[in-house]
């Protein structure tokens, strides 16, 4: 059952990081970006891996939050 949920969970929010990664990254060149004044040390690739990470957790975390808000309370 929690393996089905998590699969639930997961798989669009991995769906939805991809599009964000296409979308972000049309409009944004990894090589322009800037922490707190210097620019990033990273690779580009590093840049397009870290921020497909930092996208899947954010929208898995939306999607987790949707799926316990949807339980009924026998479920809790």
């Amino acid at each position: 059952m929690w393996r089905k949920r998590l699969m639930v969970i997961a798989w669009p929010a991995f769906l939805a990081a991809a599009v964000l990664e296409m979308v972000v990254f049309a409009l944004v060149d990894p090589s322009n970006l800037h922490w707190f004044g210097s620019p990033l040390a990273l690779t580009r690739e590093a840049v397009y891996t870290l921020a497909f990470f930092v996208f899947w957790g954010l929208t898995m975390a939306s999607s987790a939050l949707t799926t316990l808000l949807s339980l009924p309370a026998s479920e809790l």
